[in-house]
This record gives C-alpha cells, sequence and structure tokens, in this order.
C-alpha cells in the first residue's frame, strides 16, 4: 500500500467521542464526596478519558513517550544557538537514559521511545532505551532556498509516525505523548504554523534555544523568506510540510493521528509538537477529541498554535526544551485524573449526605 492511501484510511477512521461513556464518567463526578465541580480540569481530563476509551474507569498504567528527532538544513543560516551535530548526540543522550525526558519519563512511570526519521549523522547502536531508525532521509534541505523535501518524504515520514504510534498501542500502550529533538526544528514549526494559518512570522517566531533580538529577527527573516521560496499551499497540510516543514514534525503529526485512529489518547508537548498537532489538526479536526494540551511553552507562537486548535493547556511552567518533557509531567495529571475517577468514594459509599435541595 502507498503511503498516502496508507494516511488516508488511518484520517478517515478517526471518529467520535463516546458520548454515553463521558455521560456516565460526569454523573460518577457529580456523586463523589466533594462539591460538583470542584475539582475543575481534572473532572473534564477524567470525562474525555472516558469518552475516548468507551470506559467510565479508563486505565493508563502503560504510557509512552514517543521522542522523534531529525536535521533541518535551515540550521546553516544560525538559526538556532547550537550546531546541527547535537542532534544525533542528542539522541545518543536519550538513548542512553542521560536526557531530561528520560528522567521525567522514569517518574512518571512511562517508557521512551526514540525514533530516528532524518537525523543528518547515523546513529550508532546503544543499549538502552527503545529505539527505530526510518530515516526517510538525512534531514531536510534548506527551506530558505527551496522545500524541504518531496511530497512522498513528507508522507512517508508522516506514515513512519504512525506506524510507530500504532506499534506501542499494539504492545500495550494505553496513552501516547509527543516529543522532539532537531536543531532548528523551532524555525521549520513557524514557518509550517504560519503557511498552515496565514498568522505572519512576526507573531510566531521566538528564540528557540536561546537567541538573542537579533538573531531572533534574522530568523524571522529566514521564515518569511521560506514561505514566499516555497508558496505552500495552506489549504494542504502534507504540502506544507513538505515545502516548509521537518521530518520530525510529520512524524510527529503522524503519532497523533495513529492515536486518534486507534481511540488512545495522545498528550503533544510544546512548540513543535504543537505544529505537528496542527498538521494532523488540518487532516482532520476530529483528532482534537484525542488530544491533550500539556503546557503553554515559552516559545512565542504556542498560545496561538492551541488556540487554533481549541486546546487549554494543563502547565504553565516556563518551560521551553521540548524531548516531550512537559508531555510527560501531564502524564501524572491524567493519571490523578483517573484515579480520582476510579478510587474516590460517592456520597453513598461514605454515607455522607449530599448537597441540600435549594
Amino acid at each position: 500500500m502507498k503511503h498516502g492511501e496508507f494516511i488516508k484510511n488511518v484520517i478517515d477512521a478517526i471518529g467520535e467521542l463516546d458520548s454515553a461513556a463521558m455521560k456516565k464518567a460526569a454523573a460518577r463526578q457529580d456523586s463523589l464526596t466533594k462539591p460538583q465541580g470542584s475539582l475543575g480540569v481534572l473532572e473534564e481530563i477524567a470525562i474525555k478519558l472516558a469518552g475516548i476509551s468507551g470506559e467510565v474507569f479508563p486505565n493508563l498504567d502503560d504510557k509512552c513517550v514517543i521522542v522523534i528527532a531529525a536535521d533541518h538544513g535551515v540550521t546553516r543560516h544560525g538559526v538556532s544557538a547550537y550546531p546541527s551535530e547535537v542532534t544525533a548526540q542528542m539522541v545518543a543522550n536519550f538513548m542512553r537514559g542521560g536526557a531530561a525526558i528520560n528522567v521525567l519519563a522514569r517518574y512518571a512511570g512511562a517508557r521512551v521511545h526514540v525514533v530516528d526519521v532524518g537525523v543528518a549523522s547515523p546513529i550508532p547502536p546503544i543499549s538502552g532505551t527503545s529505539f527505530t531508525s526510518v530515516r526517510v532521509r538525512p534531514g531536510t534541505a534548506d527551506i530558505s532556498e527551496g522545500p524541504a523535501m518531496s511530497r512522498d518524504e513528507a508522507e512517508a515520514a508522516l506514515a513512519a509516525g504512525i506506524t510507530v504510534a500504532q506499534r506501542e498501542i499494539s504492545s500495550g500502550a494505553k496513552v501516547l505523548a509527543t516529543g522532539d529533538m532537531g536543531i532548528g526544528n523551532t524555525t521549520a514549526s513557524a514557518a509550517v504554523f504560519c503557511a498552515l494559518t496565514g498568522i505572519p512570522p512576526i507573531e510566531v517566531v521566538g528564540p528557540g534555544t536561546g537567541l538573542e533580538a537579533e538573531k531572533i529577527a534574522h530568523k524571522i527573516a529566514i521564515v518569511e523568506k521560506a514561505l514566499t521560496v516555497n508558496r505552500p499551499d495552506c489549504r494542504d497540510p502534507v504540502d506544507v510540510l513538505s515545502r516548509v516543514g521537518g521530518l520530525e514534525i510529520a512524524g510527529i503529526a503522524g503519532v497523533i493521528l495513529g492515536a486518534a485512529a486507534a481511540r488512545t489518547p495522545v498528550v503533544i508537548d510544546g512548540f513543535i509538537s504543537g505544529a505537528g498537532a496542527v498538521a494532523a489538526y488540518r487532516l482532520n479536526p476530529k483528532v482534537r477529541n484525542f488530544m491533550f494540551a500539556s503546557h503553554l511553552s515559552e516559545e512565542k507562537g504556542h498560545r496561538l498554535m492551541l488556540q487554533a486548535m481549541g486546546l487549554k493547556p494543563m502547565l504553565h511552567m516556563n518551560m521551553r526544551l521540548g524531548e516531550g518533557t512537559g508531555a510527560c509531567l501531564a502524564f501524572l495529571l491524567l493519571e490523578a485524573a483517573c484515579r480520582i475517577q476510579r478510587e474516590m468514594a460517592t456520597f453513598e459509599e461514605a454515607s455522607i449526605s449530599g448537597r441540600s435541595a435549594q
């Protein structure tokens, strides 16, 4: 089966939330020993998880963070504070278990699965974290000079993300999170979001790895040039990804599509994951039903990304690392919501008087 047909079948398989399960979950929340609505977002999470799973008491015991890595040709223009070889070096760090995402995943009781979809340098074998190599190409081309990749390559990266998500779910994962690694990927993510929405780069482009004001202005100019040179079709998310995107951004979009089609919740991380999420959302708006926004990144355009999908972040932590770190922290909130739903006593069970009639 060709990638395009495979992707279409997955997109078409994405359904609606289970309204009956949500009503039962909401009734359960209203019967627990607390004023109705007093646990706020935790109650909303529990009800949405019921809608996704079709179960009043969803199980999230098996958690997996999928960290997708790739390089970007645009880094030659100095759009990042770090050189491009850091991508491969950090992937090795992930695989050895020494990065922030590894620490937080261990704390949250989650597995980390690293996927090389386009790292420029080959990744040597390292025992430790789960690793998959599906290198579509060794990094994208320079988007300020022409397309990042071909349409076939963008579809291959999307399909790779879907396939990894499907495999993790088949292996028992009950909830996924998206993570990223790729020097230069905030530039590509900004370009993707601007192309899809028409929002000007000056409102979206931020410091990324820590650029100063002068270099941010240069980065804005690079994104503007990429949009002018490539003229991506805002009506076609795959065209946008192929012209100004990144292999890992397309892969993240694929993870989200694969999770949604399998009725599995997926927690999105920050700015890079946000770009992939918006692309997935434009391919099928129903993916919103299966996504949870973990946190609000310090990266300038992230708030706009979440607004474009109608999602609200759970955490405000001034974070901008990526890797899936914010999403991993949000796992703890999803688990908390499930435990409240499952373990908290009802008024009847605790022999406590309910709310007085007004």
